[in-house]
């Protein structure tokens, strides 16, 4: 499959949005998410699958599960067209196509201009709209196409169940920004830290919440943490533009960043080192996080260890 273009520079805190219908009504997913849009393809059922599941289809040499997003967003039967779409995507290394009605476009937007739902639209983790953007005098639902894929095959998110308990209390004194704006992902991320005896968690809805908190502290003289986690798709300020404001400031950037997101690709890694990145992981690694969190810690504790020596011999 030929691989969707990335045409954002680093770090702007842009996105650029495909726009597509499900029964004249407008959504949209990540740009970076999208491999290939292909006219939709005879797929063979599967037995006993999910309602949501349309079956399997092998384009060229890759087998792939067609997930039926009218029927997951509805719940009634599908009336397929012979002008409906497969979107085939890629996150949280998985390849999934989605049929859809129409492929409309493609929009480059901030993320400034993206704003989560209103929860008198769904309660917490039920739901599946990561944002509503704002595009013209259109309103643009983005769906949240990791918690779609989490509903019909659990196994796909983050299992909590590999982190071993942690009955130490080194961990805990060491505190960690989270920036992730996923209710459901939260949720999981900060239990399966604190399982990891990392207790000592502070959590922002979106970039812009973490970075503000990090320019207010500057002024104590005292590093607010210890490490900071982030998403990379977050309303008001992605992952990738907290990253490189953080790495680019004179006092901050001595403060390790990960990057935990379901879009770490080649591609996509590329643009996490350019913005200064420490690590950076796909979300259902949540074993390994541990491992990187771990490993970050410690080597800040040697570095500033080294520090305070060479600090010693001059004086």
């Amino acid at each position: 499959m030929e691989k969707a273009e990335i045409l954002l520079e680093t770090g702007t805190n842009e996105i650029e949005i495909m726009e597509f219908t499900i029964y004249d009504e407008l959504y949209g997913i990540n740009v970076a998410k999208v491999r290939e849009i292909m006219r939709a393809d005879r797929v063979k059922a599967i037995p006993h699958a999910h309602p949501s599941i349309e079956g399997i289809f092998k384009p060229r040499d890759v087998l792939l599960t067609v997930i039926d997003l009218p029927h997951y967003l509805t719940g009634r039967e599908t009336i397929q067209d012979n002008q409906d779409i497969f979107m085939v995507t890629e996150f949280n290394k998985i390849n999934i196509a989605f049929r859809v009605n129409s492929v409309v476009g493609i929009e480059r937007i901030s993320w400034e201009d993206i704003n989560k739902p209103d929860t008198t639209l769904a309660s917490d983790e039920d739901g599946i709209a990561t944002g509503i953007a704002e595009i013209g005098n259109k309103l643009v639902t983005i769906l949240d196409f990791e918690k779609i894929t989490a509903d019909i095959a659990p196994e796909t998110s983050i299992q909590s169940e590999n982190v071993e308990i942690y009955h130490g209390d080194e961990r805990h004194k060491h505190r960690l920004l989270l920036a992730e704006d996923s209710v459901l992902l939260s949720k999981l991320i900060v239990d399966s830290l604190k399982k990891a005896g990392y207790t000592n968690l502070v959590k922002f809805n979106n970039g812009k919440e973490a970075y503000e908190f990090l320019e207010e502290s500057k002024g104590s003289g005292e590093m607010p943490a210890d490490l900071l986690i982030t998403d990379i798709e977050m309303p008001k300020m992605d992952g990738h533009r907290l990253t490189k404001l953080v790495k680019e400031d004179q006092w901050l950037k001595k403060l390790p960043v990960v990057i935990f997101s379901s879009l770490i690709t080649p591609e996509m890694a590329i643009k996490g080192r350019e913005v200064g990145a420490d690590e950076q992981l796909s979300k259902p690694e949540i074993g390994h996080l541990v491992e990187v969190v771990d490993e970050l810690l410690q080597r800040g504790q040697t570095d500033g260890e080294m520090c305070c020596t060479t600090d010693n011999k001059r004086s």
